[in-house]
């Protein structure tokens, strides 16, 4: 069955391939169709797990959740499946997600990969996404769907795939507005995770045009890493497994 009982709550968890374990863990507003691309390449020599945060995609709201309760409900889907341990794959706040597991659970993480990486949010930051989940509980996700699916994509996309904003737009659509602004409310409540603590092998990709996951601030938390290598994609923004999923993808298999 994809729904297992996590914790006490609902969460939808998908599973494919065979080979050594690889987790993805999907960002604010996603869920595990964001990683359609990577899944099922790498499934020929992996076993791949997805899985719908908690309030997100097609997993039920269990709680108040935050950065910590999202890893343990990844670590807690991973013994579900009987998986001791997993290379994790992250994208936008799902970064927080792997980097809070790479350097709190590091026998449970062999090597992880941030897909527009993020840490704490500067304070202007955290006030506009709590202000993002109070628009959302009030006017639901139409409000912020169209913002959002625009101001993260590249001008390329924007002009040269135009599905692809459609995508994001209706990955936003069709969340849970409350699951979505509790989602906004752990990501302005994360705290940054201590770079030393993380000692696994790290691929860092990000895209030139990735206002979220800017590559300065990349280059800069890839010096920080012990063994951290960086991948700049050109005309991308800040959906890059959709954006650039060939090279995201192929980027991926390399490095796994």
């Amino acid at each position: 069955m994809p729904i297992h009982s996590i914790h006490g709550k609902n969460i939808f968890v998908e599973t494919e391939g065979s080979g050594p374990v690889v987790l993805f863990v999907h960002g604010l507003g996603g869920s595990t169709t964001f990683y359609e691309a990577q899944a099922r390449a790498l499934a020929s020599k992996h076993t791949v797990v997805r899985f719908d945060l908690e309030g997100h995609g097609r997993s039920a709201i269990g709680g108040t959740p935050s950065i910590a309760s999202y890893a343990q409900d990844a670590l807690a889907v991973l013994d579900a499946l009987g998986h001791k341990e997993a290379a994790v794959v992250g994208h936008s706040m799902g970064t927080i997600v792997v980097q809070y597991l790479a350097a709190n659970h590091a026998d449970r993480v062999t090597k992880i990969a941030l897909l527009g990486p993020v840490r704490e949010q500067a304070p202007a930051g955290k006030e506009a996404t709590r202000a993002r989940a109070a628009t959302v509980r009030e006017k639901g996700m139409e409000a912020i769907a169209t913002t959002v699916a625009n101001a993260a994509t590249s001008p390329a996309t924007q002009s040269g795939r135009p599905e692809i904003v459609g995508y994001v737009r209706e990955l936003l659509l069709a969340q849970s507005k409350e699951g979505y602004a509790l989602g906004c409310e752990a990501l302005a409540a994360a705290t940054a995770v201590d770079a030393s603590k993380i000692a696994q092998p790290v691929l860092l990709i990000t895209g030139d045009d990735d206002k979220v996951g800017p590559p300065a601030a990349t280059e800069a938390f890839g010096k920080e890493l012990a063994k951290a290598q960086v991948r700049l994609l050109q005309g991308c923004g800040h959906w890059t497994a959709i954006e650039k999923a060939a090279e995201v993808t192929a980027a991926l298999v390399e490095f796994l």
